[in-house]
């Protein structure tokens, strides 16, 4: 993920997706395509795997200059674990307590809005 108006970080994520299209979906498309089939979502991710193990992590990257898979080994040790995958089921979702947060001292203790029963007043009359 990218911070959003943030070129920098931006370019980066754009890249990738650029790199991943010209170089794994448009070729594997074209050759389901010539053989008279259609890509679809389970066909993809079987040959994402084959092609990140024969291609993409075995090129030399032009910028740290050194082959990925082989960067990763290199630092797995140091990278955090990632977290459980979301599973849609938000009835497992719990509720985390905000903490509580403080007016400064100056700030005046009257609300500068009225009661809901105010508005709900004026929308009765009109």
């Amino acid at each position: 993920m990218c911070r959003p108006y943030r070129a920098k970080t931006k370019g980066k994520v754009e890249r990738f997706n650029r790199y991943l299209r010209y170089s794994f979906y448009n070729p594997l498309a074209s050759r389901l395509k010539s053989a008279g089939l259609t890509l679809d979502v389970q066909t993809a991710n079987m040959e994402v795997l084959k092609w990140l193990k024969e291609t993409a992590n075995q090129r030399v990257h032009g910028t740290t200059k050194e082959v990925p898979l082989e960067r990763l080994e290199r630092e797995r040790s140091t990278l955090q674990p990632l977290g459980l995958p979301y599973r849609g089921d938000v009835s497992l979702a719990r509720c985390v307590k905000e903490p509580e947060i403080k007016a400064p001292e100056w700030a005046p203790h009257n609300p500068l809005q009225h009661p809901l029963s105010v508005y709900d007043r004026i929308l009765e009359a009109a």
